[in-house]
């Protein structure tokens, strides 16, 4: 390719070409705030972790399917692809013939391309449904405490994450700004499909120029851009819910509450009441008590209550928060704490929920449909709430509450995943790689040498964006991308179309997975479906060949939206909320009735097994945030430039306060041990008055690089989720609560052992 043209990722679109000195990358034109992300295409798309071949794991492949502990210990066999196409129809078949298809798991998680066709999750989907289907995993690591708490609080979860107030309303008449998470300015790069116009960096930093007060409550300040002055309110971590009730209290006590927007608006408010009041349990959540807990000076929560009443305030929640032991709390808590307030349905004022967890939470553009690949119909009715990976694996048969309901894991038998990287995503890793010895099979389609493709069976290769044809586009979106073909497969990798297909051809479903149509007819149907709809919708759009040759589409920019929240302040009869009273259930007799002491009826604050009031505090008195990395998007890429430049002595860093880093003897660059019961991992001290003293931050997405031969379990890369709890959220949601964890640092002083995720497993040749 001699010219540059456009391509899309879930961290934005770009430019792209293979030049002399391969590929070479540019923003895209459009693109007010590019992210730095793309940084990590060139140096990946060739990297030595490319899976080149097929591969099969040597125990595997001598001794056939069955358990092992093997996995991820073994070396593996390159092979053809008839004949890894032959090994995997044939365990495929005979498991479903065997075990039926609910002993199928379908793994994806959705984030591998920004691709509408190429979307792993679709493709894997659609194929497992054609062969009769499989056992699903339901919601996501990122939100799923909140998937299904919203809908018994407000009706809707899409009414609070994806209809709310935009970011322009909120500039324009917010006075308040109270962000319990902050707003990161790393995570609005990233939103799933892509953007094309990066607006949210430009939005915080009108928010300044516009003299909004803003209320930064998180244990870090790097949780708000530096382009936004805010005072920060640097509480103990887990315990937001905390300083949530104390200023609810401060606003009940003096009277500072909306009482006619609460009778009109809400459902529950006297049992909410009572629980402030310490009525039934002899505790008052006032200020004092709240201070106590979450670090803050008692006077600083009367000041945020009082000043929260006479302003225009927007409270907003991370969806990092409800990433937590009892995160259905905060979420709860904040909108009960907006409802006395009484602003819910103001411009510029109530709740917000996810505002700076992705680029298109606040944005304006237009919430038009995209092209999506069908997926069919699944047959099995078996699923899981996706954080209970290890859960299925481990304990077939095995009953769990989830949402009201009493359901049972099935006897999962063969895994089979692509489009996503449950040694990134889950959490306790060790308890992760004890439950991938139990299936059979464990088949992925990679395009790298992850440490999920390590602990398979059956390594397919799969192709990245830049190696086929897609449409790329996000969720309010400006433009519909044109993801030419960039360079070619490396090796012999093929993209999931390819390899399905031909799946499915062996298993006699290859006219229901491909209904006869090769990849480029594909997009051709999926634009021409789109097109039919966007014509209707009155705007028009370009032919398919006048697309591809442009290389995208502009799509009409958004209107002024009415938040479902408006339309129910304006008339609540004529408007009710999907919840049983019709109105914001700040108590709901559904959720009490279910008789999870984990998750009562209503907000309240559960101390939680990891934080810094805990018993086993005194072993582990630092309290570890495993948040999202800024140099990467989850675990992708991390071998890329942008990625490897933010290592610290090649590992992932740790940020530490310089009061614990003195206590312990740990200058900048040192290479730590981070640890607790579950394992342990190195690390990269980087010294820093950014996070609250007694807390660590270490992000995720370092590819995990378990050391088999030392004490313990042990990550030599910085993995924190070897020191996460695989524990759910509540028996209502059963979210991950990988936030959080107790843990201890402490300085190596030994020789660190090396980093080996850089380089092919045993037995694959590393590239020329």
């Amino acid at each position: 390719m001699s010219t540059f043209s456009p391509t899309s990722s879930h961290w934005g679109a770009f430019l792209v070409r293979d030049g002399a000195n391969g590929i070479e990358v540019r923003p895209h034109p459009d693109d007010p705030a590019p992210s730095p992300l793309i940084g990590n295409v060139p140096g990946a798309a060739r990297h030595a972790t490319r899976v080149r071949r097929p591969a099969i794991r040597r125990g595997w492949l001598e001794d056939g399917p069955g358990p092992s502990a093997a996995r991820g210990r073994d070396s593996f066999v390159e092979v053809s692809w008839d004949e890894a196409i032959a090994l995997a129809a044939t365990e495929l078949d005979r498991v479903r013939s065997r075990h039926g298809n609910q002993a199928i798991f379908g793994g994806s998680y959705g984030w591998s391309s920004a691709g509408r066709f190429h979307h792993a999750q679709s493709q894997v989907h659609r194929f497992l449904n054609a062969i009769g289907g499989y056992t699903s995993s339901r919601n996501n690591y990122s939100q799923a405490a909140s998937l299904v708490l919203l809908p018994h609080v407000v009706g809707d979860a899409n009414a609070v994450i994806r209809r709310g107030s935009t970011w322009p309303s909120v500039i324009e008449n917010t006075e308040l700004l109270v962000a319990f998470g902050g707003v990161p300015g790393k995570n609005v790069m990233v939103t799933p499909g892509g953007v094309t116009r990066h607006h949210t960096p430009g939005h915080l930093a009108a928010l300044g120029a516009a003299g909004v007060e803003v209320a930064l409550v998180s244990p870090l300040r790097e949780d708000m851009p530096e382009t936004v002055p805010a005072r920060w309110y640097p509480v103990v971590p887990a315990t937001d819910t905390a300083l949530m009730l104390g200023l609810a209290h401060t606003l009940l006590a003096e009277g500072l509450h909306d009482t006619a927007f609460l009778h009109r608006y809400c459902a529950g408010f006297d049992t909410f009441r009572d629980h402030l009041l310490g009525r039934p349990d002899g505790v008052v959540k006032d200020a004092a008590w709240a201070a106590a807990i979450c670090g803050l000076d008692a006077a600083d929560i009367v000041e945020l209550a009082r000043k929260m009443a006479r302003s225009r305030t927007f409270v907003t929640v991370t969806w990092s928060l409800q990433r937590a032991e009892h995160g259905e709390q905060p979420v709860w808590a904040g909108i009960a704490l907006a409802a006395m307030l009484g602003q819910i349905g103001l411009p510029g004022g109530g709740f917000g929920h996810g505002y700076g967890s992705m680029a298109d939470v606040g944005d304006t553009g237009l919430d038009l449909p995209l092209p999506t690949l069908p997926q069919g119909h699944n047959a099995v009715r078996a699923f899981i709430p996706v954080a209970r990976i290890a859960d299925l694996l481990l304990h077939p048969g095995d009953e769990y509450d989830y949402d009201g309901e009493r359901l049972a894991y099935p006897d999962i038998r063969l895994v089979y995943w692509a489009g996503g990287n449950p040694f990134h995503h889950h959490q306790d890793l060790n308890r992760l790689r004890e439950a991938f010895t139990r299936p059979d099979t464990v088949i992925v389609n990679e395009p790298h040498w992850t440490a999920t493709a390590r602990h398979a069976d059956i390594v397919l290769p799969a192709t990245i964006p830049l190696e086929r044809e897609d449409l790329g586009a996000g969720r309010r979106d400006s433009s519909l991308i044109a993801m030419h073909r960039a360079m070619d497969p490396v090796g012999e990798a093929r993209d999931d179309y390819w390899i399905f297909s031909r799946l499915a051809e062996r298993l006699g479903a290859d006219k229901t997975f491909t209904e006869g149509r090769d990849t480029r007819q594909w997009l051709e149907h999926l634009y021409g479906r789109w097109r039919e709809g966007m014509d209707r919708r009155g705007h028009d759009t370009p032919s398919f060949a006048e697309f591809w040759a442009a290389g995208e589409v502009r799509l009409p920019p958004g209107e002024p939206q009415r938040t479902l929240f408006a339309d129910f302040r304006a008339d609540p009869e004529a408007h009710p909320l999907r919840t049983p009273s019709g109105r914001i259930e700040i108590t709901s007799a559904a959720v009490a009735g279910f008789g999870y002491p984990d998750c009562p009826g209503h907000p309240v604050w559960l101390p939680p097994e990891d934080w810094p009031g805990a018993e086993k505090a005194a072993r582990f008195p630092l309290l570890l945030i495993a948040n999202q990395p800024a140099t990467r998007l989850h675990s992708q890429l991390d071998v890329g430039g942008f990625s490897q430049a933010g290592k610290v002595a090649g590992r992932e860093p740790v940020r530490i306060h310089p009061d614990d880093a003195k206590a312990r003897g740990i200058v900048g660059g040192d290479v730590v041990r981070v640890f607790n019961d579950r394992g342990a991992c190195l690390a990269g001290a980087l010294i820093t008055d950014q996070v609250r003293p007694g807390v660590l931050r270490l992000p995720t997405g370092a590819w995990f690089d378990p050391v088999d031969d030392g004490d313990g379990p042990l990550c030599a890369h910085g993995n924190p989720n070897v020191l996460t709890s695989d524990r759910p959220t509540s028996r209502l949601t059963q979210g991950c609560r990988g936030q959080h964890a107790l843990v201890e640092v402490e300085r190596l002083t030994e020789e660190p052992p090396p980093v080996n995720m850089l380089a092919p497993p045993a037995g694959i040749p590393s590239p020329d």
